[in-house]
């Protein structure tokens, strides 16, 4: 078996700020994990994305990246797409000690009435089923390695956000899964967490920038006094809940919002 561990993040391609930071949750995760050494499996729907952040990975840390293209939606043949990325895993490094669920589409800010069934697929599909076909062909793999599964799952679903009524739905429902996996997968050395994110993205930049207005009555600041990074608040936490310290939780939601996601 290779001697490199092996990290597989869904929605992994490359997104820059305007600063040339990454931009992206999944890309910030590649970072983390490409620091500390492990090879990785990246998969997306844009291929010049995957390609061009193996490009950058590969050589800024000496690391291997397999980009494999795969989407999750409505009426695709899923399960085999999912299963070929492990094979090609596989095939590649030989083991699979990581699975980070990040992908996920939606259509936001319709409210629950105007959802349309096609809305509702994106965002089931793309991230509920998504999970659900990856952990099962994960599962075997990740039992030779004792390993972890982290899935995202969001604060829209926790707080009942407006005009996310699809993606508050398969987040809630990846929750749900998770905690289901954490049970029965605890025998075999697996832990299955949960992360609800808030960090500053190209996405968000975008938005800021385009519009502005709608962007202050949207987007808060965190009690921190600024939004996650990526790589050092996103994708090392990850490392970290991957790693040995952090075997024996398993099951659990994680808020990493900078002090927005306070519950009970």
């Amino acid at each position: 078996m290779n001697e490199r561990k092996v990290c597989l993040i869904t929605g992994g391609g490359k997104a820059l700020l305007k600063d040339g930071k990454p931009g992206a949750i999944g890309y910030g995760i590649a970072h983390a994990f490409a620091q500390e050494g492990y090879n990785l499996v990246i998969t997306g729907r844009n291929v010049k994305k995957l390609e061009n952040a193996k490009e950058e990975l590969e050589s800024l840390y000496n690391i291997e990246v397999l980009p494999v293209q795969a989407d999750v939606y409505s009426g695709n043949a899923n399960e085999d797409t999912v299963k070929n990325v492990i094979e090609s895993a596989i095939g590649k490094f030989g083991r699979l000690d990581v699975l980070i669920n990040n992908a996920q589409a939606s259509a936001s800010g319709v409210p629950l009435i105007e959802h349309t069934t096609e809305q509702f697929d994106l965002a089931i599909y793309s991230g509920l089923y998504a999970c659900f076909y990856y952990m099962k062909a994960a599962y075997p793999y990740l039992k030779e390695t004792r390993g972890s599964v982290i899935n995202f799952a969001s604060g829209a679903g926790l707080f009942g956000n407006f005009g996310q009524s699809a993606y508050a739905a398969a987040k809630e429902g990846i929750r749900g899964l998770s905690r289901v996996a954490a049970t029965e997968w605890g025998k075999d050395g697996i832990n299955v967490n949960v992360i609800c994110p808030l960090a500053w993205t190209s996405q968000l930049e975008n938005f800021a920038e385009a519009y502005p207005e709608a962007f202050k009555a949207n987007v808060h600041m965190p009690p921190m006094g600024h939004y996650g990074d990526v790589v050092k608040e996103i994708g090392r936490v990850c490392l970290q809940i991957a790693g040995e310290d952090f075997k024996y939780m398993t099951g659990e939601t994680i808020t990493l919002e900078g002090g927005l996601g306070l519950r009970p």
